[in-house]
């Protein structure tokens, strides 16, 4: 842990250097920045007054499917669609308020949420009858602001801004990963209003688990027999089937390939994995790390042009892009780090519900093909 105030500079590759700095807002909550640029110390300070933070709440144990849910009932007074003169990822001082950053301009920047799912401090565990099981929601939420530009969004960054989130994501992963209580950590990005974001700011989140979520357990559970059964991690079979039959291949770097899953579940699904076998993103290396920083924005860019409006220009695309990587604390031997991205605009205007199969029994129907999406995501290169 880096001391309240103190700056250290992060191994970076040659030509990108990152300065972290720790400090303290004003209910306690700590803020990181990852700066990449020549900018004046970090020391501003919080000048709202010193409130209590919020606590997280509890979860409960869901004896039908052996998941666990989050009891979060304060998020439902959270920030909602504030106008840009009161967004709080803004700096302060270009709104009307202060916002949640002290400074006066960022590179990145990350912070404890404020209404979190998940945090060190808890409300009190509830009693619960015999059969039932609770306990505290322990580990810790995130928010990660990409920019200082509110107006922008993740695939329009310079390549050297998205190689600092890139960064901040790894070191949030390894640190988070490393505390006691944290079983997962999972950096993810929502994207549009149709997905459900609360705030328009380009901005992502991190969330640090206190038990393994169920999609998270579930494919651990398939690469562990597959490993017992063949020796092998299945991501890399995965990703090597993929890349030999070629059909739903979007594009292929030295380090990365992007593919359409062979079961995409939705409308648009893509897939970037590493060519290395690398359980998390704290693994990859400065030239893994340089080449995603520019891989990735081109295929959020493709996204952007994959519907069309009526007089052909693109209809920017809401995603939600979720980070699969190991658990913190078991299975790094048969994890394999990928990157999922989906949509549920199946076309201009129309969305994909999640309605009976889907959210009753977990049957997925998918309206589109497979390899008629990674043939348009081809089309769209550039």
């Amino acid at each position: 842990m880096t001391s309240d105030g103190a700056t250290h500079v992060l191994a970076q590759a040659a030509g990108h250097e990152v300065r972290r700095t720790v400090r303290t807002l004003a209910d306690g909550r700590e803020i990181i920045y990852f700066d990449d640029t020549e900018a004046a110390p970090r020391a501003a300070v919080d000048a709202r007054p010193h409130e209590s933070r919020s606590t997280a709440g509890h979860v409960r144990h869901d004896v039908l499917t052996g998941d666990w849910v989050a009891i979060a009932g304060h998020r439902m007074n959270r920030t909602f669609l504030p106008p840009k003169d009161l967004c709080p990822l803004c700096p302060t001082g270009r709104g009307s308020a202060p916002s949640e950053i002290p400074d006066a301009d960022y590179d990145v920047v990350v912070f404890e949420n404020r209404f979190p799912s998940y945090a060190p401090v808890t409300e009190p565990v509830p009693v619960v009858a015999d059969g039932f099981e609770a306990r505290p929601a322990g580990g810790r939420t995130e928010v990660v602001c990409f920019t200082s530009d509110h107006d922008t969004s993740f695939s329009t960054l310079p390549t050297s801004r998205v190689r600092t989130v890139i960064d901040a994501w790894a070191d949030r992963t390894a640190e988070l990963g490393a505390r006691g209580g944290v079983a997962h950590v999972y950096c993810f990005e929502n994207r549009g209003q149709e997905i459900g974001v609360t705030l328009h700011h380009p901005h992502g989140q991190i969330y640090a688990y206190p038990y393994v979520p169920e999609r998270t357990a579930t494919m651990l559970a398939r690469a562990r027999e597959h490993h017992a059964t063949t020796g092998r991690l299945l991501g890399a079979d995965v990703l090597a089937a993929e890349r030999a039959d070629g059909s739903r291949v979007v594009a292929t770097g030295s380090h990365w390939s992007a593919y359409v899953p062979f079961a995409a579940r939705w409308p648009m699904e893509l897939h970037l994995a590493p060519h290395r076998d690398v359980p998390d993103l704290a693994a990859l290396t400065g030239e893994e790390r340089d080449e995603l920083a520019s891989f990735y924005p081109e295929l959020l860019r493709r996204l952007d042009r994959y519907h069309v409006d009526d007089r052909g220009d693109g209809i920017p695309m809401p995603y939600i892009a979720a980070w699969h990587q190991a658990p913190a604390k078991g299975g790094r031997e048969v994890s394999r780090l990928f990157l999922q991205l989906v949509t549920i605009l199946r076309a201009p205007g129309k969305l994909k519900y999640l309605a009976g199969s889907e959210s009753g029994v977990g049957g997925w129907v998918n309206d589109a093909q497979p390899e008629s999406i990674a043939a348009r995501l081809r089309d769209l290169a550039g």
